[in-house]
Protein backbone atom coordinates (compact mmCIF):
# COMPACT_ATOMS: atom_id res chain seq x y z
CA UNK A 1 0.00 0.00 0.00
CA UNK A 2 2.92 2.61 0.72
CA UNK A 3 3.70 2.34 -2.88
CA UNK A 4 0.50 3.23 -4.21
CA UNK A 5 0.01 5.89 -1.92
CA UNK A 6 3.58 7.00 -3.13
CA UNK A 7 2.93 6.54 -6.88
CA UNK A 8 -0.27 8.15 -6.10
CA UNK A 9 1.65 11.46 -5.11
CA UNK A 10 3.52 11.94 -7.55
CA UNK A 11 0.61 11.05 -10.16
CA UNK A 12 -1.00 14.28 -8.51
CA UNK A 13 -2.27 13.62 -4.90
CA UNK A 14 0.26 16.56 -4.51
CA UNK A 15 -1.13 19.88 -4.70
CA UNK A 16 2.06 21.00 -6.08
CA UNK A 17 2.33 17.69 -8.89
CA UNK A 18 1.24 18.45 -12.09
CA UNK A 19 2.21 21.32 -14.71
CA UNK A 20 2.03 24.57 -13.45
CA UNK A 21 4.75 27.05 -11.86
CA UNK A 22 7.14 25.30 -8.84
CA UNK A 23 6.70 28.85 -7.16
CA UNK A 24 4.78 29.42 -3.91
CA UNK A 25 1.78 31.55 -4.44
CA UNK A 26 1.95 34.64 -2.40
CA UNK A 27 -1.09 35.54 0.13
CA UNK A 28 -3.46 37.85 -1.00
CA UNK A 29 -3.00 41.02 0.14
CA UNK A 30 -6.85 41.93 1.25
CA UNK A 31 -6.74 38.72 3.46
CA UNK A 32 -7.34 39.23 7.42
CA UNK A 33 -4.66 37.55 8.67
CA UNK A 34 -6.14 38.18 12.35
CA UNK A 35 -9.17 36.50 11.60
CA UNK A 36 -8.23 32.48 12.86
CA UNK A 37 -5.79 34.05 15.72
CA UNK A 38 -6.88 32.23 19.03
CA UNK A 39 -6.99 34.73 21.60
CA UNK A 40 -3.81 36.78 22.80
CA UNK A 41 -4.38 35.05 26.73
CA UNK A 42 -4.02 31.15 24.74
CA UNK A 43 -0.64 29.53 25.24
CA UNK A 44 0.05 25.96 24.17
CA UNK A 45 1.40 24.11 26.64
CA UNK A 46 1.98 20.40 27.10
CA UNK A 47 0.60 19.53 30.73
CA UNK A 48 -1.95 17.31 31.04
CA UNK A 49 -4.43 20.19 32.25
CA UNK A 50 -3.94 21.96 28.58
CA UNK A 51 -5.62 19.02 26.05
CA UNK A 52 -7.54 19.01 22.85
CA UNK A 53 -10.90 17.46 23.44
CA UNK A 54 -12.42 15.36 20.10
CA UNK A 55 -16.05 14.92 20.02
CA UNK A 56 -17.24 11.14 20.39
CA UNK A 57 -20.84 9.68 21.05
CA UNK A 58 -20.39 7.86 24.07
CA UNK A 59 -17.01 9.68 25.47
CA UNK A 60 -14.77 12.51 24.18
CA UNK A 61 -10.58 12.35 23.76
CA UNK A 62 -8.44 14.39 25.08
CA UNK A 63 -5.24 14.91 23.27
CA UNK A 64 -1.82 17.11 23.34
CA UNK A 65 -1.97 20.01 21.47
CA UNK A 66 0.98 18.53 19.28
CA UNK A 67 0.13 15.41 17.51
CA UNK A 68 3.34 12.95 16.14
CA UNK A 69 2.81 11.80 12.62
CA UNK A 70 3.88 8.24 12.30
CA UNK A 71 4.44 8.25 8.34
CA UNK A 72 7.87 7.37 8.65
CA UNK A 73 7.83 4.45 10.40
CA UNK A 74 8.11 1.45 8.48
CA UNK A 75 7.49 3.19 5.08
CA UNK A 76 10.41 2.28 2.57
CA UNK A 77 8.76 4.27 -0.24
CA UNK A 78 8.97 7.49 0.45
CA UNK A 79 11.14 7.38 3.95
CA UNK A 80 13.10 4.72 3.10
CA UNK A 81 12.79 3.29 6.49
CA UNK A 82 15.05 0.99 8.40
CA UNK A 83 14.27 -1.15 11.22
CA UNK A 84 17.69 -0.48 13.13
CA UNK A 85 15.91 3.02 13.47
CA UNK A 86 13.37 1.93 15.91
CA UNK A 87 15.60 2.38 18.78
CA UNK A 88 16.05 6.04 18.32
CA UNK A 89 12.57 6.29 17.71
CA UNK A 90 11.38 4.39 21.07
CA UNK A 91 13.38 7.29 23.03
CA UNK A 92 11.90 9.87 20.75
CA UNK A 93 8.57 8.89 21.90
CA UNK A 94 9.69 8.94 25.67
CA UNK A 95 10.87 12.55 25.17
CA UNK A 96 7.37 13.46 23.43
CA UNK A 97 5.82 12.03 27.13
CA UNK A 98 7.58 13.38 29.45
CA UNK A 99 6.74 16.85 27.60
CA UNK A 100 3.22 15.67 27.43
CA UNK A 101 2.65 14.95 23.97
CA UNK A 102 0.68 12.23 24.20
CA UNK A 103 -1.00 11.78 20.23
CA UNK A 104 0.56 9.77 17.55
CA UNK A 105 -1.24 9.92 13.93
CA UNK A 106 -0.77 6.63 11.89
CA UNK A 107 -3.00 4.80 8.95
CA UNK A 108 -3.61 1.81 7.27
CA UNK A 109 -1.70 2.87 4.17
CA UNK A 110 1.88 3.84 6.27
CA UNK A 111 4.40 1.38 5.75
CA UNK A 112 1.82 -1.24 4.25
CA UNK A 113 0.72 -1.83 7.94
CA UNK A 114 4.19 -1.50 9.44
CA UNK A 115 3.57 1.69 11.74
CA UNK A 116 0.77 0.79 13.21
CA UNK A 117 3.04 -2.48 14.30
CA UNK A 118 5.31 -0.18 15.73
CA UNK A 119 3.12 1.66 17.11
CA UNK A 120 1.92 -1.53 19.60
CA UNK A 121 5.72 -1.56 20.76
CA UNK A 122 5.87 2.02 22.05
CA UNK A 123 3.08 0.86 23.95
CA UNK A 124 4.65 -1.60 25.15
CA UNK A 125 4.39 -0.76 29.00
CA UNK A 126 2.22 2.09 29.06
CA UNK A 127 -1.27 2.06 30.81
CA UNK A 128 -3.76 2.76 27.73
CA UNK A 129 -5.20 5.93 29.20
CA UNK A 130 -1.31 7.48 29.34
CA UNK A 131 -1.39 7.56 24.59
CA UNK A 132 -3.98 8.07 22.23
CA UNK A 133 -3.71 6.97 18.99
CA UNK A 134 -5.04 7.97 15.66
CA UNK A 135 -5.26 5.57 12.94
CA UNK A 136 -6.98 6.16 9.41
CA UNK A 137 -8.85 4.34 6.75
CA UNK A 138 -7.55 3.98 3.75
CA UNK A 139 -9.58 4.29 0.96
CA UNK A 140 -8.37 3.05 -2.45
CA UNK A 141 -9.56 -0.77 -3.62
CA UNK A 142 -6.88 -3.14 -1.88
CA UNK A 143 -7.60 -6.98 -1.55
CA UNK A 144 -10.88 -6.84 0.59
CA UNK A 145 -10.51 -3.13 1.51
CA UNK A 146 -13.24 -2.26 -0.97
CA UNK A 147 -14.34 -4.82 -3.57
CA UNK A 148 -15.46 -7.75 -1.40
CA UNK A 149 -16.83 -5.67 1.00
CA UNK A 150 -16.90 -2.21 0.10
CA UNK A 151 -20.42 -1.19 2.49
CA UNK A 152 -18.34 -2.65 5.51
CA UNK A 153 -14.60 -0.90 4.44
CA UNK A 154 -14.37 0.69 7.39
CA UNK A 155 -15.05 -1.23 9.46
CA UNK A 156 -13.61 -4.49 8.27
CA UNK A 157 -10.04 -2.44 8.21
CA UNK A 158 -10.39 -1.35 11.34
CA UNK A 159 -10.63 -4.31 12.43
CA UNK A 160 -7.26 -5.50 10.93
CA UNK A 161 -5.57 -2.37 12.39
CA UNK A 162 -6.50 -3.21 16.04
CA UNK A 163 -4.63 -6.72 15.69
CA UNK A 164 -1.64 -4.55 14.61
CA UNK A 165 -1.76 -2.08 17.30
CA UNK A 166 -2.68 -4.69 19.97
CA UNK A 167 -5.60 -2.63 21.21
CA UNK A 168 -9.33 -3.42 21.73
CA UNK A 169 -10.05 0.40 20.59
CA UNK A 170 -8.13 3.21 19.19
CA UNK A 171 -8.75 7.07 20.12
CA UNK A 172 -9.78 8.46 16.44
CA UNK A 173 -10.43 6.74 13.05
CA UNK A 174 -10.41 8.51 10.54
CA UNK A 175 -11.01 8.47 6.64
CA UNK A 176 -7.89 8.87 4.67
CA UNK A 177 -9.01 11.19 1.92
CA UNK A 178 -12.39 11.78 -0.06
CA UNK A 179 -11.66 10.31 -2.98
CA UNK A 180 -13.58 6.99 -1.57
CA UNK A 181 -15.79 4.97 -4.38
CA UNK A 182 -18.41 4.39 -1.30
CA UNK A 183 -20.84 7.32 -1.10
CA UNK A 184 -20.31 9.93 2.17
CA UNK A 185 -23.57 8.44 3.68
CA UNK A 186 -22.39 4.46 3.15
CA UNK A 187 -18.67 5.41 4.64
CA UNK A 188 -20.66 7.37 7.83
CA UNK A 189 -22.90 4.55 8.55
CA UNK A 190 -19.62 2.32 8.46
CA UNK A 191 -18.06 4.54 10.90
CA UNK A 192 -21.27 4.85 13.33
CA UNK A 193 -20.81 1.05 13.44
CA UNK A 194 -16.90 1.43 14.47
CA UNK A 195 -18.18 3.77 17.10
CA UNK A 196 -21.03 1.55 18.42
CA UNK A 197 -19.39 -1.33 18.44
CA UNK A 198 -16.60 0.03 20.30
CA UNK A 199 -13.36 0.11 18.40
CA UNK A 200 -12.88 3.70 18.16
CA UNK A 201 -13.97 6.40 20.46
CA UNK A 202 -14.24 9.34 17.74
CA UNK A 203 -14.24 9.72 14.30
CA UNK A 204 -13.09 12.02 11.49
CA UNK A 205 -11.65 12.64 8.14
CA UNK A 206 -8.50 13.89 5.99
CA UNK A 207 -7.99 16.07 3.09
CA UNK A 208 -11.69 16.68 2.68
CA UNK A 209 -13.00 20.38 1.70
CA UNK A 210 -15.52 22.23 3.27
CA UNK A 211 -18.60 20.70 0.81
CA UNK A 212 -17.79 17.26 1.58
CA UNK A 213 -16.72 17.50 5.15
CA UNK A 214 -20.71 19.27 5.94
CA UNK A 215 -21.73 16.74 4.48
CA UNK A 216 -20.22 13.86 6.41
CA UNK A 217 -20.95 15.43 9.84
CA UNK A 218 -24.60 15.63 8.55
CA UNK A 219 -24.47 11.96 7.71
CA UNK A 220 -23.01 11.26 11.05
CA UNK A 221 -25.55 12.97 12.96
CA UNK A 222 -28.11 10.56 12.20
CA UNK A 223 -25.98 8.50 13.80
CA UNK A 224 -25.34 10.42 16.78
CA UNK A 225 -22.03 10.19 15.80
CA UNK A 226 -19.70 13.83 15.76
CA UNK A 227 -17.75 14.80 13.47
CA UNK A 228 -14.67 15.11 15.14
CA UNK A 229 -11.39 16.09 12.73
CA UNK A 230 -10.63 16.92 9.96
CA UNK A 231 -6.85 16.87 8.92
CA UNK A 232 -5.44 18.42 6.15
CA UNK A 233 -1.97 20.53 4.70
CA UNK A 234 -1.86 23.36 6.86
CA UNK A 235 2.10 25.63 7.43
CA UNK A 236 3.52 28.64 6.84
CA UNK A 237 3.78 27.67 3.03
CA UNK A 238 0.42 26.42 2.66
CA UNK A 239 -2.49 28.92 4.30
CA UNK A 240 -5.08 27.94 1.96
CA UNK A 241 -7.28 26.23 4.30
CA UNK A 242 -7.78 30.06 5.39
CA UNK A 243 -8.27 31.79 2.13
CA UNK A 244 -11.03 29.02 1.52
CA UNK A 245 -12.78 29.36 4.59
CA UNK A 246 -12.20 25.75 5.67
CA UNK A 247 -10.59 26.79 8.97
CA UNK A 248 -13.19 28.90 9.75
CA UNK A 249 -15.66 26.07 9.31
CA UNK A 250 -14.03 23.71 11.13
CA UNK A 251 -14.25 26.18 14.46
CA UNK A 252 -17.84 27.23 13.63
CA UNK A 253 -18.67 23.75 13.47
CA UNK A 254 -16.72 22.76 16.42
CA UNK A 255 -14.39 20.38 14.35
CA UNK A 256 -10.78 19.64 15.30
CA UNK A 257 -8.68 21.22 12.60
CA UNK A 258 -5.06 18.98 12.54
CA UNK A 259 -2.28 19.98 9.95
CA UNK A 260 -0.15 17.43 8.68
CA UNK A 261 2.94 18.49 6.64
CA UNK A 262 3.16 21.12 9.27
CA UNK A 263 7.15 21.43 8.76
CA UNK A 264 6.62 21.29 4.54
CA UNK A 265 8.25 17.85 4.99
CA UNK A 266 11.31 19.38 6.69
CA UNK A 267 11.11 22.67 4.86
CA UNK A 268 10.81 24.78 7.45
CA UNK A 269 12.92 22.50 10.19
CA UNK A 270 16.21 24.25 9.14
CA UNK A 271 17.53 20.79 7.61
CA UNK A 272 17.79 22.18 4.41
CA UNK A 273 18.47 24.85 1.85
CA UNK A 274 19.00 26.10 -1.75
CA UNK A 275 22.33 24.42 -1.63
CA UNK A 276 20.73 21.03 0.18
CA UNK A 277 17.47 20.18 -1.54
CA UNK A 278 14.88 17.50 0.04
CA UNK A 279 14.47 14.46 -1.55
CA UNK A 280 12.05 14.90 -4.79
CA UNK A 281 9.93 12.48 -3.35
CA UNK A 282 9.04 14.43 -0.08
CA UNK A 283 6.02 16.04 -2.37
CA UNK A 284 4.04 18.70 -0.06
CA UNK A 285 4.86 21.96 -0.08
CA UNK A 286 7.43 21.01 -2.36
CA UNK A 287 8.64 24.24 -3.44
CA UNK A 288 12.21 24.96 -4.45
CA UNK A 289 14.28 26.02 -1.26
CA UNK A 290 15.47 29.57 -2.66
CA UNK A 291 11.73 30.82 -2.59
CA UNK A 292 11.62 29.39 1.06
CA UNK A 293 14.82 30.98 2.42
CA UNK A 294 13.08 34.64 3.53
CA UNK A 295 10.67 32.37 5.46
CA UNK A 296 13.54 30.32 7.19
CA UNK A 297 15.45 33.50 7.94
CA UNK A 298 12.56 35.12 9.63
CA UNK A 299 12.04 31.82 11.72
CA UNK A 300 15.59 31.96 12.65
CA UNK A 301 15.78 35.36 14.19
CA UNK A 302 12.79 34.17 16.40
CA UNK A 303 14.47 30.88 17.01
CA UNK A 304 17.66 32.51 18.40
CA UNK A 305 15.54 35.95 20.20
CA UNK A 306 13.55 33.39 22.16
CA UNK A 307 16.02 30.30 22.65
CA UNK A 308 14.06 27.67 20.60
CA UNK A 309 14.41 25.30 17.61
CA UNK A 310 13.42 27.13 14.06
CA UNK A 311 11.15 24.27 13.61
CA UNK A 312 9.02 25.30 16.98
CA UNK A 313 8.35 28.66 15.77
CA UNK A 314 6.74 27.15 12.48
CA UNK A 315 4.96 24.71 14.98
CA UNK A 316 3.95 27.15 16.67
CA UNK A 317 2.33 29.33 14.07
CA UNK A 318 0.15 26.63 13.26
CA UNK A 319 -0.83 26.48 17.32
CA UNK A 320 -1.43 29.78 17.60
CA UNK A 321 -4.01 29.62 14.36
CA UNK A 322 -5.79 26.79 16.89
CA UNK A 323 -4.61 24.21 14.95
CA UNK A 324 -3.08 20.99 16.26
CA UNK A 325 0.24 20.18 14.15
CA UNK A 326 0.68 16.50 13.37
CA UNK A 327 4.65 16.47 12.75
CA UNK A 328 6.87 13.43 12.32
CA UNK A 329 9.52 12.24 14.58
CA UNK A 330 12.49 9.72 14.02
CA UNK A 331 15.07 10.70 16.28
CA UNK A 332 15.59 12.31 20.12
CA UNK A 333 16.45 15.54 18.63
CA UNK A 334 13.71 15.43 16.83
CA UNK A 335 11.56 15.47 19.40
CA UNK A 336 13.66 17.91 21.19
CA UNK A 337 12.92 20.51 18.75
CA UNK A 338 9.60 19.65 18.39
CA UNK A 339 8.50 20.19 21.90
CA UNK A 340 9.82 23.43 21.98
CA UNK A 341 6.67 24.61 20.36
CA UNK A 342 4.92 24.61 23.38
CA UNK A 343 5.11 26.67 26.60
CA UNK A 344 5.12 29.67 24.77
CA UNK A 345 3.22 32.15 22.37
CA UNK A 346 4.38 34.08 19.41
CA UNK A 347 3.98 37.50 19.90
CA UNK A 348 1.37 39.79 17.23
CA UNK A 349 4.33 41.16 15.88
CA UNK A 350 6.43 38.11 15.42
CA UNK A 351 3.35 36.63 14.14
CA UNK A 352 2.87 39.30 11.12
CA UNK A 353 6.41 38.75 10.37
CA UNK A 354 6.03 35.41 9.67
CA UNK A 355 2.28 36.60 7.61
CA UNK A 356 5.04 38.71 5.67
CA UNK A 357 7.02 35.71 4.46
CA UNK A 358 4.58 32.82 4.22
CA UNK A 359 2.49 31.60 1.43
CA UNK A 360 -0.79 30.46 -0.06
CA UNK A 361 -0.20 27.26 -1.37
CA UNK A 362 -2.46 25.40 -3.81
CA UNK A 363 -4.71 22.60 -3.86
CA UNK A 364 -5.95 19.56 -5.80
CA UNK A 365 -9.03 18.00 -6.40
CA UNK A 366 -7.73 14.85 -6.65
CA UNK A 367 -6.53 14.77 -3.06
CA UNK A 368 -5.38 18.29 -1.23
CA UNK A 369 -8.31 20.18 0.00
CA UNK A 370 -8.55 22.98 1.95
Amino acid sequence: MQHILQAGLSAGLSATSGFHSSKPNPMPKDHDNSKDLTPSSFTPRGVSEDRVTYKGKKQSVDASRICIGAWSWGDKATWHWDDSELPAVKEAWQICLKNGVNMIDTAQVYGSGESERICAELFQGLKREDYVIQTKWWVLPAESNNLLKPRDAPLVKLKESLERLKVDCVDVYLVHGHIHPQSIAIVAKSLAECVDQGLTKAVGVANYDEGDMIKMKEELARYDVPLAINQCEYSLLRRIPETSGLLQACKQNGIIYQSYSSLAQGRLSGKYNSSNEPPKNYRFSSYPMKYIEPTLEVQKEIAEKRGVSIASVALNYNLVHGIVPVVGIRKPEQAESNCQALGWRLSEEEISELDAVSFEGKTTSLWQQG
